[in-house]
């Protein structure tokens, strides 16, 4: 964990392996994660970190016959609580391959954690997104404000899920690298658990690939209730344009300054205006009420 130069002499003078620096770890090419020299595995992983927002960090592991190195350069709840339950007996730690295969475990079970953790937030904004439509109308602010929360919450998860899927891909790659390069020596008790192993990554490949496909699903939803709030906006524009057109030609008919006008004369002129005003302001109403555009 961020070695300093003097555990990095020690560590190689003790196990004769190379300490993988924070540059070769952080390296994206499958050719540069996935090494064998010498007959040692030299594996980096992405790993996602959500301590201070959901980002990934680069682990690196070096497996010998004899030893396991972890490399990492940040703060990791998996790696602490796997370490806190090897000294207990809880992970199987007969040879270096046994406890690679049980981090790589621990890795995969974290993943599914999130994912089974995505679907609980998706439910529930689905849930709350949808209430929308059938609810009274709350004032346009509320909803205004709700659906901006849900686009929020929508790029959340949808970073989170880019993050696992680097995860996943890594990890996909990394287990049958270590099945082919190392079967010669491997425990054979280790053959069905990196069987499981991948069989478990298939599945989260395909969970993975369920929830994003909801998560367009209601990024899509969101913004057609946006876009729909925007018509209803651009509607009451439209028909307080057309409802006021009538009444401004009759106030401008008869706001004009002509000498000889036959209303100016009549002692109902005034009133029959104003009546005339209201009269053409009302009948686009009822035509719109009448064809349910209102």
């Amino acid at each position: 964990m961020r070695p300093d130069p003097v555990e990095i002499e020690q560590v190689a003078r003790a196990t004769q392996l190379h300490v993988p620096t924070e540059a070769e770890v952080s390296e994206i090419e499958s050719s540069s994660r996935l090494v064998t020299r010498q007959g040692v595995l030299y594996l980096s992983l992405p790993l996602i970190n959500r301590s201070d927002g959901p980002h990934t960090t680069s682990a690196g592991f070096v497996l010998s016959r004899t030893h396991l190195m972890t490399v990492r350069f940040h703060d990791s709840r998996l790696f602490d609580g796997f370490a806190d339950q090897v000294p207990h007996g809880e992970i199987p730690q007969e040879t270096a391959a046994h406890v690679l295969v049980s981090l790589l475990e621990a890795i995969v079970d974290r993943q599914a954690d999130v994912l089974e953790q995505v679907r609980a937030d998706l439910d529930t904004m689905s849930n709350r997104i949808f209430a929308m439509g059938t609810r009274a109308s709350s004032g346009r602010k509320q909803e205004d404000a709700a659906l901006r929360a849900a686009l929020g919450e929508i790029g959340r998860i949808g970073d989170l899920l880019s993050h696992v899927r680097d995860t996943q891909m890594g990890i996909a790659r990394l287990v049958p690298y270590v099945q082919s390069v190392a079967r010669s020596w491997l425990p054979a008790d280790l053959a069905p658990r990196l069987d499981t192993l991948s069989q478990d990554i298939a599945s989260i490949g395909s969970f993975d690939i369920y929830v994003s496909e909801k998560l367009q699903f209601l990024l899509d939803a969101t913004l057609g209730f946006i876009n729909i709030a925007q018509n209803n906006v651009m509607k009451v524009l439209t028909v307080a344009s057309v409802v006021g057109i009538p009444p401004v030609l009759v106030a401008g008919i008869y706001g004009m300054n002509f000498k000889y006008m036959p209303e100016l004369g009549w002692t109902w002129g005034y009133a029959f205006g104003w009546a005339m005003i209201i009269l053409t302001a009302l009948i686009p109403l009822a035509v719109f009420r009448w064809r349910k555009w209102i």
